[in-house]
């Protein structure tokens, strides 16, 4: 095991990690932005090194400056929690050149599954079944003909998107030229990458994901699955664990963990990581894509798993074989987290200092976050402000509790997104567990 780790990220992930690092009496270095100065994270770590501005791009997304204070610290391995240089194959390289372990899969996995285009050619190679489709569109004449030869409604996808964007829904194959041109500007002012490839759009549909649990002896297991079908604009709100849509399609749910399983060994993967399916009511599911990291909604997985995954991260990584096989994993009970964003009710983003903080308790009852009373909310990164989750033996009883601790989650100073999620688990489509990923788009739009 390393004996000293830096974790190139900031808050509530930056704290889940090194709250592990503490567990297994690993040593961490923390960086940060001026804007984040008294942060919680800079607070907990052992060693912590201010690398610039507060834009990302001159601290947190500053490739040498995190380079740098790893190699003068001592630090044998940098964690770089999700968001920033997680999926970043050339910072996983740069650290490898510099003697330093990349705690996520191979650069030359990142690659692979971060193009999803060759992922999903890398998932049909698998038998792992796919969306109809197409392979990457040369210009906007082809995006036409192939939607008229797919049939509408169909998306035209980045190959190197995320976070809902370099994404277009086509209703008619005439549009499809002009949401060609808008995607493929979107992705390359996005991500430097504007190559966009076509799908059918699967509708009604869930979103269901697999945890898998990698590591460098050939062992593969996978940790159960998580529905994420609760989504705004793209944007996950929403997960559980189990997901209810499986339940009523007997099979369907030990198919889909094989296809999960059967992928990661294909691409030789090594770490956490996460096979993202939509799932039709008729039973069929296809794979969407691969999330070659830890993901924002681990803590369910890790609720109804019992296992910790971010320590299992660190041991893969590190060179330890898993003591487990896939007979040994047990799925248990039922986990709900909702993100608590820094948001109006009107979905406007919120910034400010924390004024009031009470966080709910109980058993089975965790907030992760990186607040406390006096903490700054900057307007320079993600909305997150911490993640509720719950957990307890039936569905029914989790949606209860969740609830529950809603309504005593107290966070004073910023504005927070706890009246929607109220909202949402109060919705008679959410209860029943038979959601699709158009969910809001009933509630709200």
């Amino acid at each position: 095991m390393f004996d000293k780790i830096l974790i190139a990220n900031r808050g509530e992930i930056a704290v889940r990690v090194i709250r592990a690092c503490k567990e297994m009496g690993v040593k961490t270095v923390a960086v940060y932005s001026t804007a984040d100065a008294e942060a919680l994270h800079v607070a907990l770590a052992d060693e912590a090194y201010c690398i610039g501005g507060p834009r990302p791009a001159d601290s947190y997304l500053n490739e040498d400056a995190i380079i740098t204070v790893a190699l003068q610290s001592g630090a044998k391995a940098i964690h770089p929690g999700y968001g920033f240089f997680s999926e970043n194959s050339h910072f996983a390289r740069e650290c490898r050149e510099c003697g330093l372990v990349f705690i996520g899969p191979d650069p030359d996995v990142i690659d692979r599954m971060g193009d999803k285009d060759a992922a999903r050619r890398t998932a049909r190679d698998a038998n792992v079944p796919i969306v109809p489709g197409c392979d990457l569109l040369a210009n906007a004449e082809e995006a036409e003909r192939e939607a008229a030869r797919i049939g509408c409604p169909v998306l035209i996808k980045a190959r190197s998107g995320g976070g809902g964007r370099g994404i277009r829904k086509v209703e008619d194959p005439a549009d499809a030229g002009k949401a060609f041109v808008e995607a493929h500007a979107e992705a390359e002012a996005a991500f430097g990458d504007g190559e966009c490839y076509m799908e059918k759009f699967v509708s009604p549909a869930h979103h269901v994901e697999v945890q898998v649990l990698a590591d460098a002896h050939g062992n593969v297991v996978s940790l159960g699955e998580r529905e994420c079908s609760v989504q705004r604009r793209n944007q996950k709100l929403v997960e559980e664990s189990p997901a209810p849509c499986l339940d009523a399609h007997p099979g369907v749910r030990e198919r889909m963990h094989k296809a999960a399983r059967d992928l990661t060994r294909a691409v030789g993967y090594v770490g956490v990581g996460t096979i993202e399916f939509l799932f039709a009511d008729d039973g069929n599911f296809y794979f969407m894509e691969m999330n070659t990291r830890l993901q924002v909604e681990h803590p369910v997985t890790e609720f109804v798993s019992g296992i910790d995954l971010v320590k299992w991260q660190l041991r893969v990584a590190s060179g330890a074989e898993l003591p487990f096989s896939q007979d040994d994993i047990t799925i248990a009970n039922h986990a709900i987290e909702c993100r608590i964003n820094a948001e109006t009710p009107e979905f406007l983003p919120s910034c400010g200092d924390v004024t009031m903080l009470h966080v709910p308790g109980g058993p089975q009852v965790r907030f992760d976050s990186a607040l406390y009373v006096g903490a700054v909310v900057p307007p320079y990164y993600d909305s997150l402000l911490g993640k509720l989750i719950v957990c307890s033996s039936t569905r029914e009883e989790a949606i209860r509790k969740m609830r529950s601790a809603l309504g005593e989650l107290v966070i004073e100073g910023v504005s927070e997104n706890s009246e929607l999620h109220l909202d949402i688990l109060a919705n008679p489509e959410f209860v029943s567990g038979n959601y699709h990923t158009n969910l809001m788009e009933h509630l709200y739009e």
